[in-house]
């Protein structure tokens, strides 16, 4: 599976990004993480394959939203009322499993938590 995150950028607090990313095959779950400097990776959200399930790290609740659309194989992460710790570089990941995914929300994604494919990441910066 290839993933291709892009929508990143510059944006004041307050402000709204949405991201978006690309996948090459269907039927995965796909999770968004990021990365801010000298922290862990860590999970933001995960939506399943058919999109009824979905799941957010508490510090984004009621402020992201993801979605995803099936027949162009995109999933989308919408970001509203963003703050300076939403700065870090965004990546996609598929898993196979959405049950992994779900649970790689809130815990660092490594070991059994770690997805099948990573996408390259996209930068975020919330700043005025």
């Amino acid at each position: 599976v290839q993933l291709q995150a892009s929508g990143g950028g510059l944006v004041q607090p307050g402000g709204s990004l949405r991201l978006s990313c690309d996948y090459s095959v269907g039927d995965v779950a796909i999770g968004w993480f990021r990365q801010a400097p000298g922290k862990e990776r860590e999970g933001v959200s995960c939506i399943s394959t058919s999109g009824g399930s979905t799941k957010y790290a508490d510090s984004v609740k009621g402020r992201f939203t993801i979605s995803r659309d099936n027949l162009k194989n995109t999933v989308f992460l919408q970001m509203n009322s963003l703050k300076p710790d939403d700065t870090a570089v965004y990546y996609c990941a598929s898993y196979s499993w959405a049950t992994r995914c779900m649970q790689a929300i809130g815990t660092p994604p490594v070991g059994r938590y770690s997805p099948d494919y990573w996408g390259q990441g996209t930068e975020v910066t919330v700043s005025s």
